[in-house]
């Protein structure tokens, strides 16, 4: 069973990469949360295929609709959401999706159909004499499933599913920065060899300290927001987001594809959430983060850097204000401190590629792959910051719900006076 997050805040999902949909449901969002279908498709833009012209071509709209879990007492603003019809045995049916409401504590439920297809473009992968893309999930898929595996677009396995990710830590995103003020961003820090001259952690780090606090004023946030969504990509350096920008799109023009590091960053983080040891947040982050599609590494704080360190040089001076330096990433001991939860996510080059490479067919009949036809990123993390927010959402939000476990009040069981 794959669920993200979990056991208090979970999302679950259900889909392939050219299937009719992709559902999601979420599990455990307190009550009284506001949702609106807009600002969870905001965030949808941002992960959609087409919405970067360094990324595939596919161009899919993904809208979201949500279909349960949601109320307000104005049932026409509740049900403003999209028609929804379809035809089954010779009848139509039509009903209207909800726009905007409340969290009822039930599971939500929404769906985002697929438009743009183009499965031909996969009969190479089909059956026991069907290619196999180096570095792809092909064969193991193949054999895992006994042969019954949806070879169109990656299946299951393709970055499509991340849909689930993206409207479940929307949701979690919203409850965590109503409650505690919390926002996510993230960016572009290497692709191949080229390297970032300013970074998240730093930019929030060198605030905190000017400041003398913990907390990012929201100003701060949404001028870095804004810098992000109008930077070539998703980064605070200009001149790296044209270099890369050039890199990308002569790989693209080879046929061939780059890794890429991004970072991302939680500011103003509620402290003490976590546990020490099975349950640490930092366990919990390094596998919902690091078990992201095509991700190799994922480190926290100042990650590899601190090997070659010496404790004192290491160790983040403390005093009665708090924290005055962040190595530590925003964790020690799996729980959070208040500084920013800072990781950094590390991908592999896209694997299916159009050079020529030595691989086997299904049955292992080895063969001289080329690809055929298909529509790829050129370089997969440039995508990728708005899931791994996601991703950190759920696993934080989850997290916090568990240390309230730890806090039971009596007035809250009470039914009558």
């Amino acid at each position: 069973m794959e669920i993200l997050g979990g056991p208090l805040y979970a999302v679950a999902g259900a889909g392939e990469s050219h299937g009719p949909a992709v559902t999601t449901i979420i599990f455990g969002c307190p009550p009284g949360l506001k949702i609106s279908r807009t600002a969870v498709q905001a965030w949808l833009d941002r992960r959609r295929p087409g919405s970067s012209r360094h990324g595939t071509p596919r161009n899919e709209k993904d809208k979201v609709i949500f279909l349960s879990g949601l109320y307000q007492d104005d049932h026409e603003r509740l049900t403003a959401g999209p028609v929804i019809q379809t035809t089954v045995d010779g009848q139509s049916f039509e009903t209207q999706a909800y726009e905007e409401g409340f969290t009822t504590g039930e599971p939500i439920s929404a769906i985002v159909l697929t438009a743009a297809r183009k499965s031909a473009h996969y009969a190479q992968f089909m059956g026991p004499e069907g290619a196999v893309r180096p570095g792809h999930t092909d064969l193991v898929k193949y054999h895992q499933s006994k042969g019954f595996v949806d070879v169109r677009g990656g299946g299951r396995s393709s970055y499509r599913s991340t849909i689930s990710d993206v409207i479940g830590g929307s949701v979690a995103r919203l409850f965590l920065q109503e409650t505690f003020g919390t926002v996510f961003l993230s960016a572009i820090s290497q692709v191949g060899s080229l390297r970032a001259g300013r970074s998240l952690s730093g930019h929030f780090g060198q605030i905190l300290q000017e400041t003398g606090s913990q907390t990012v004023a929201l100003v701060e946030i949404e001028a870095v927001q804004k810098e992000l969504e109008t930077a070539e990509i998703h980064t605070l350096d200009a001149d790296f987001a044209q270099e890369a920008a050039d890199l990308i799109k002569q790989t693209r023009i080879e046929g061939d594809s780059l890794g890429a590091m991004v970072e991302v960053v939680a500011v103003n983080v509620p402290a003490l959430v976590g546990d020490p040891l099975y349950q640490s947040l930092k366990v919990r982050l390094m596998g919902a983060l690091g078990g992201l599609n095509a991700a190799q590494s994922c480190e926290i704080g100042d990650g590899t850097a601190v090997v070659s360190r010496r404790g004192s040089e290491n160790n983040d001076p403390i005093r009665g204000t708090g924290y005055q330096s962040n190595s530590h990433g925003g964790l020690i001991g799996g729980i959070t401190t208040g500084m920013p939860l800072v990781c950094r996510v590390g991908f592999k080059p896209t694997s299916t590629i159009n050079k020529p490479q030595k691989s086997v067919r299904k049955n292992l009949d080895e063969i001289d792959f080329a690809l055929e036809k298909g529509r790829h990123d050129p370089c997969v993390g440039i995508r990728a910051g708005v899931t791994l927010e996601s991703r950190m959402a759920i696993e934080l939000l989850n997290a916090v719900l568990m240390h309230q476990t730890r806090a039971v009040n009596p007035d809250n069981f009470q039914l009558f006076d």
